[in-house]
């Protein structure tokens, strides 16, 4: 078994790079065709992990949409969605979020040490609250996930999280789409926060497809050599 799943990342954003607005409005910026494309991405995949704010901003249910995509995992021994995971360093969640009440799989909440004993009182009856470290670190919770038998992770956010994966070297693969049309709101989230990547003008990313989805170009990476293999 590997020290960590197979790390596969997966986000939408603009032409002009963002992933959402500043405003308390979801932004929309998939589209049908592409929506169920990624339905069955995550049937093919253990796990779905998302950020704590995302959890709390988008309120998202994290299931497989198609019945005969969850049917055909329940055929092969699988629960019918995958399992669900966020990591929050306090842990601070409202369970009575969509996270925790949609679907009848494990869900995991990763926190720090010092937050274990308060988080488990809180969402101990909603799902199964797990030690990140101190601080958070996205190794141990992969090296614990692969524990789990989590062998597909797929990541849908945020930015925090596809950040802290990417300056990491803790990802696989990338699922990028770009929708046909600008944001401009300096203060609206991006794709990923400012840090220290190792793909760089000089060290290019390995694009290995794309095409249009409707209105939408999805674009497919290979970020690491374990892609060949598994990818």
């Amino acid at each position: 078994m590997s020290d960590r799943p197979y790390v596969l990342l997966k986000c939408a954003m603009s032409l002009d790079g963002y992933i959402d607005t500043a405003g308390s409005t979801r932004l929309i910026l998939s589209n049908k065709q592409d929506l169920d494309r990624v339905d069955a991405v995550r049937a093919a995949c253990d796990a779905i992990l998302v950020g704590a704010n995302t959890v709390r901003r988008d309120n998202p249910r994290l299931m497989v949409r198609s019945e005969a995509r969850r049917e055909a995992r329940t055929a092969a021994g699988l629960s019918a969605t995958p399992v669900k995971v966020t990591v929050s360093r306090g842990g601070d969640l409202d369970p009575t979020a969509a996270f925790f009440t949609t679907g009848d799989i494990e869900k995991i909440v990763y926190c720090e040490t010092s937050a274990i004993a308060k988080q488990r009182e809180h969402l101990g009856s909603v799902a199964t609250v797990a030690d990140g470290g101190d601080p958070l670190s996205f190794p141990r919770v992969l090296a614990d996930l692969a524990g789990r038998g989590i062998g597909r992770l797929l990541v849908e956010g945020g930015s925090s999280v596809h950040t802290a994966l990417l300056t990491a070297d803790l990802a696989d693969e990338l699922h990028l789409v770009v929708a046909p049309f600008f944001v401009g709101e300096a203060d609206a989230p991006r794709f990923v926060n400012p840090g220290s990547f190792s793909w760089t003008s000089t060290s290019r990313a390995r694009l290995v497809e794309v095409r249009q989805v409707g209105d939408v170009v999805f674009h497919r990476y290979a970020l690491s050599d374990r892609f060949a293999s598994i990818g």
